[in-house]
């Protein structure tokens, strides 16, 4: 049976609801399942629920806990990476917190913007460690990376390892459910097409037995029906024409046309929650010793399958049966309008003979100049990280376009500058 290797299992309702996936597959219910991280005592917390949930499933698995990473991947068939390099404290609050000194707000901070682009240069050098490591121990491994900054983290890889690796999101599946309920049809009826990049991806089909379901989502538009909470991505779909994968809290950060200091009506119009990632983290650590508490608890776990696509992968690369996802994978020839090379998101097929991306063509030409815009800081940030140049930096910001919208070069040199210092050791020396 496969051994799976948990890097950052500390993560750990992520980590139940991966391991609680793939239990639910019988083939794969004696599956060894390595967890490892760097926080012992979180790790005690994964191990504890690993254990009642494979009592739970019917016991069959083997479980071991490491905090020596080398130990956890020797040997591994598959590495599924859940990390946060630098945690809520220091390092996100940094992101958060120095740009707002200029007067930078933002949302997420995890993909784009300036806090994607410091989670992406503090994150890479850890994941090539990993992938080191892998390439020793594991060499046939596939790597399912999860961590974002996710075109940054797969783009890089892909670049600078050997390791099969496949980037996965839950924004295609997730943004689909919530596009069926907000027109009333049963998300099993429906068929969709997506493609692009990861975040920025859209729905180029989306129709129930062969009826496009998109002049359904515009009467959403048309009624007044768009929920509080999606104001940005319909308003998109009303000058794009297609709807985007990835929610309205993260889209308005990658774009400069909602998020602007001197314009507080926009952040009301559209219900931009600023600083919302600061918000759910201390929410998150507030409530974790009483949900560590219960997690470890003799009490009954709620064991239901999650959206993700990692048990679905694996099962199909073990037993042959056929699957299709959304994987983050590097172009190749795959969307004729964006760069060879970059990473973007299309289906994939998933059996005996792997993880096999499905060409897309060319899309709409709006969406990929769209995407350009985002793919050039991506691109810059990977050749930072990979480099080590901190000219790259500075030019990754200068291209951010909710960056660029707010400051002026000065700005933006001083802003990075800053930032470096902030995040010490967290990031490597550049020069």
């Amino acid at each position: 049976m496969p051994k799976i290797t948990f890097l950052g299992a500390g993560s750990t309702v992520f980590a139940k609801h991966l391991m609680g996936d793939i239990l639910t597959f019988p083939e794969l219910a004696e599956s060894e399942f390595a967890l490892h991280d760097i926080d012992a005592e979180r790790l005690r917390t994964s191990e504890i629920v690993a254990h009642r949930l494979n009592e739970a499933l019917g016991g069959r698995a083997k479980i071991t806990a490491s905090l020596d990473r080398r130990a956890a991947l020797d040997g591994a068939d598959y590495a599924i990476s859940m990390i946060q390099v630098g945690g809520y404290k220091p390092a996100t609050v940094t992101d958060f917190e120095i740009p707002k000194k200029y007067g930078l707000r933002q949302t997420i901070a995890d993909t784009l913007g300036i806090g994607g682009i410091l989670r992406g240069l503090r994150t890479v050098p850890v994941l090539l460690e990993m992938c080191r490591d892998m390439e020793q121990l594991c060499p046939e491994v596939t790597f399912l990376q999860y961590v974002n900054p996710m075109a940054i983290n797969c783009w890089a890889i892909s670049r600078a390892t050997t390791i099969k690796t496949v980037g996965l999101c839950h924004s295609v599946q997730g943004t689909a459910r919530d596009l069926a309920h907000d027109i009333g049809v049963p998300i099993e009826e429906v068929n969709y097409l997506v493609a692009g990049i990861n975040h920025m991806a859209f729905y180029l089909k989306f129709e129930r037995d062969g009826e496009d379901l998109y002049p359904h989502i515009r009467r959403v538009l048309a009624e007044d029906r768009v929920p509080d909470w999606n104001r940005v991505r319909y308003e998109m779909l009303k000058r794009l024409g297609y709807f985007v994968t990835e929610s309205s809290e993260h889209f308005s950060e990658y774009v400069p046309w909602f998020i602007k200091r001197d314009r507080p009506d926009l952040i009301d119009r559209f219900n931009i929650p600023l600083d919302e990632y600061i918000r759910r983290c201390e929410d998150q650590i507030a409530r974790w010793d009483a949900q560590r508490q219960a997690l470890e608890s003799g009490a009954m776990l709620d064991v239901q399958r999650s959206d993700e696509y990692g048990s679905l992968i694996i099962h199909s690369l073990e037993t042959g049966t056929p699957c299709v996802i959304y994987g983050n994978v590097p172009n190749d020839n795959l969307i004729d309008n964006l760069p060879q090379g970059c990473c973007v998101e299309v289906p994939c097929l998933v059996d005996k003979n792997g993880i096999q991306p499905t060409k897309i063509g060319a899309l709409p030409p709006h969406l990929a100049a769209l995407m350009q815009t985002n793919i050039n800081v991506q691109a810059l940030t990977v050749e930072a990280a990979l480099t080590g140049k901190r000219e790259h930096i500075y030019h990754a910001a200068m291209l951010d376009p909710h960056t660029a919208a707010e400051l002026d070069l000065d700005q933006i040199w001083a802003l990075v500058d800053d930032l470096i210092t902030a995040h010490g050791d967290l990031l490597p020396a550049y020069h």
